[in-house]
């Protein structure tokens, strides 16, 4: 069973919690939180969710390029692919590093679904240049989620 609360402090040598501590307290409560099953099941769900919109949404006629008015492509799909990537990673089970490569294995295939569907109306196009986007996304989002979770994982060790 995973708590539900995690109180960690480290004080320094003037008997003050420490800042570096204190971040790590807290990443360690929320990497704690999203453990716990339901909220796996949530981020996954929210995960699938959010990859639906982005088809539907994207694929609405003119609703691409009114998007692309606030921010390149290569930004959209950055932001849209490392997000569905921490929702994936804590929605999965296992070692931070076993969760990051499910993550991004997660991702190629979406990523690769999206350009896919978008093959299929004229006003679109298939990309692979967008499909390395989002996988570069996910790598990296998935390496960082796995960073914290392993320095969350080590400091309740101490």
């Amino acid at each position: 069973m995973v708590p539900h609360t995690c109180h960690v402090q480290v004080h320094n040598e003037h008997g003050k919690v420490s800042v570096f501590a204190s971040r790590l307290a807290m990443t360690t409560h929320l990497l704690t939180t999203l453990q716990n099953p339901r909220m796996r099941l949530l981020c996954l769900a929210a995960a699938g969710l959010i990859y639906l919109t982005i088809i539907t949404v994207g694929n609405v006629p003119g609703a691409r390029a009114d998007i692309g008015a606030y921010a390149p492509g290569a930004v959209l799909h950055s932001i849209a692919y490392a997000v569905l990537a921490a929702l994936w990673f804590n929605g999965s089970r296992g070692t931070p590093l076993a969760r990051a490569c499910k993550a991004v294995l997660a991702i190629a295939a979406m990523g690769a679904g999206d350009e896919y569907v978008q093959s299929f109306f004229p006003y679109r196009g298939a990309s692979v240049h967008d499909w390395a986007v989002d996988v570069s996304a996910a790598i990296v989002a998935s390496s960082v989620m796995a960073l914290l979770a392993a320095r969350a994982t080590v400091g309740v060790r101490r």
